[in-house]
């Protein structure tokens, strides 16, 4: 992402903006406002999980037509509690094979880097905490959302060096998908979040959140916010692109050689990760924590001051976890090269061309009077319309050959270790077809029978 930074920050200079009036005051805090903001943080974290589990069951059984987990607790509101204490007591194995070091520290990575996320989103403006006035946010400074990207870059070292470390072939499968999976999707991510920052004129979060007074951004960059609502979710493994931990194909992937609490840890940091690109897209495209129109406009905005702006901005954040959800309910999984082919094709491609179109829609302004609303309206119209027809579009199918050619004998154990035939090739005969044939060969010396051609079948879509 730092190619991106530099390439975006000639455009951020040159640009005219207010955004740094805004920008959150921390003049004021001391060590104790600091520890109790970091405590109400990982607190707020930890209970959202809780909640967030329990939601989703309830949920996506609404949507099956099920009434979802109802047994513990009044209406099944302690089920979530009763699965982390199931999970906490739960008998702990580890695998003798693997690296024991890297097995134990690759869950709590993944935990530690999730939380990190949260210090620079800010919840509120400034309030009074005993007597101390301070803005709703641990901190801030100007390249703030480089580092949430960044935080979410290392998380993935949790996934990788967990799959790599249990020493079995389907963790490991799991762990190189999560890594391509990552490096594809936080492309995409990472270019519809410039477009923002060359609007707002900042990256810090308190200052982005200012810059949203007027409009939201989720307005003249529909099509940036698109983009990123896709990709975040592709960030986060969740249906339809949980490929790294897909149960019909790789077992349970990166999380199969893991149980009790080492596997717990995977769990909340997902449900995490899921919050935090919640709270990334709140902050950036839809104001913040400031209230929605026409709340706003009440009494002269008195429901963004105070302890109000709290309410607005949970609000915004658990719409985007029903989001969540309802894709999971709704949407079946991908396949590995459509999911593959969709963020490189697709995403990156569209996030590239939308980012050039608002660049220039900035030069623009700077010499003219054109108004900054209608010009994005046209070209979020434009973009897609644009993207929508390039899914009509057929695919060029390869000319047909003129005849099936001659499948290749090859020997799967040549290299040590057996491996599946490619398409186009045969396996030899097995040793009990061989015995087989010999003993119809003895009964019937004058007729053979065939052997059986053993191939694999190619997907194409």
């Amino acid at each position: 992402m730092s190619l991106l930074t530099h390439a975006a920050l000639p455009a951020l200079a040159a640009l005219p903006t207010d955004a740094s009036s805004g920008a959150a005051d921390f003049s004021h805090d001391n060590f104790w406002i600091w520890l109790l903001k970091a405590v109400a943080i990982i607190v707020f974290l930890l209970t959202s999980v809780l909640i967030a589990i329990m939601f989703e069951r309830r949920v996506v059984g609404r949507m099956q037509l099920r009434p979802g987990p109802n047994r513990q607790g009044p209406m099944g509101l302690l089920q979530s509690l009763s699965d982390a204490m199931k999970l906490l007591f739960k008998e702990d194995m580890t695998v003798k094979a693997a690296d024991k070091l890297v097995y134990i520290l690759a869950p709590m990575i993944a935990v530690f880097c999730s939380l990190l996320t949260y210090a620079v989103i800010p919840f509120g403006p400034q309030v009074s905490i005993f007597g101390v006035s301070t803005p709703l946010q641990l901190t801030d400074f100007p390249v703030a959302v480089l580092y949430i990207l960044a935080a979410a870059s290392v998380g993935v070292y949790g996934i990788v060096l967990g799959g790599w470390s249990s020493n079995s072939t389907y963790p490991l499968l799991g762990s190189v998908r999560s890594t391509a999976q990552v490096i594809s999707y936080e492309l995409s991510m990472g270019l519809s979040l410039v477009s923002v920052f060359i609007l707002a004129g900042s990256m810090s979060t308190s200052e982005i959140v200012s810059s949203q007074t007027q409009i939201w951004w989720m307005l003249p960059l529909a099509p940036a916010f698109v983009i990123y609502v896709i990709s975040m979710i592709g960030e986060t493994n969740r249906l339809p692109f949980d490929l790294p931990e897909a149960e019909g194909e790789l077992v349970g992937g990166y999380t199969t050689e893991y149980s009790s609490m080492k596997f717990a840890w995977f769990f909340l940091a997902e449900y995490i990760n899921m919050l935090n690109v919640s709270a990334v897209a709140t902050t950036l495209f839809l104001g913040g924590w400031r209230a929605p129109w026409p709340i706003s406009m009440i009494n002269d905005g008195m429901f963004n001051t105070g302890w109000w702006p709290l309410l607005w901005f949970l609000v915004k954040v658990w719409l985007f976890m029903f989001l969540f959800v309802w894709i999971r309910g709704t949407l079946l999984r991908f396949r590995y090269d459509q999911f593959m082919k969709f963020g490189w094709k697709v995403l990156i491609p569209s996030a590239l061309v939308w980012l050039v179109c608002v660049a220039i829609v900035q030069g623009v302004r700077q010499f003219t009077d054109l108004d900054l609303r209608t010009l994005l309206f046209v070209l979020a119209g434009v973009m897609l319309v644009a993207v929508l027809l390039s899914f009509l579009i057929p695919e060029r199918k390869p000319a047909a050959e003129s005849g099936p050619p001659e499948p290749e004998v090859f020997d799967p154990f040549a290299g040590g270790y057996p491996v599946p035939p490619l398409p186009g090739q045969v396996l030899p005969p097995s040793p009990r077809e061989l015995r087989r044939r010999a003993a119809a060969a003895a009964t019937s010396p004058g007729e053979l029978p065939p052997a059986p051609v053993v191939t694999q079948e190619v997907r194409r879509g």
